[in-house]
């Protein structure tokens, strides 16, 4: 099993849309609304890298309103 955090920065006032379109993603665990810098962090599960890395750049990083990601793999 393959884990990533995947740290999400949106459009300003449309991140309920956001979090709403990661719920529909059967990969995405959890997802976490943050304040700073990044608006959500979402826990992935997949069981190959080659299809977290899928979910992360076709799902994730097409989604309407995602302005950038930062993707942190588990190692352990």
């Amino acid at each position: 099993m393959s884990i990533a955090f995947v740290l999400i920065n949106t459009d300003l006032g449309e991140g309920t849309d956001v979090e709403k379109a990661l719920g529909e993603i059967p990969e995405v665990k959890q997802v976490y609304g943050v304040y700073g810098v990044y608006d959500f962090v979402v826990r992935l599960e997949a069981d190959t890298m080659q299809k977290l890395k899928d979910v992360i750049t076709t799902k994730i990083r097409r989604l309407n309103h995602v302005r950038s990601t930062l993707t942190m793999i588990v190692v352990d």
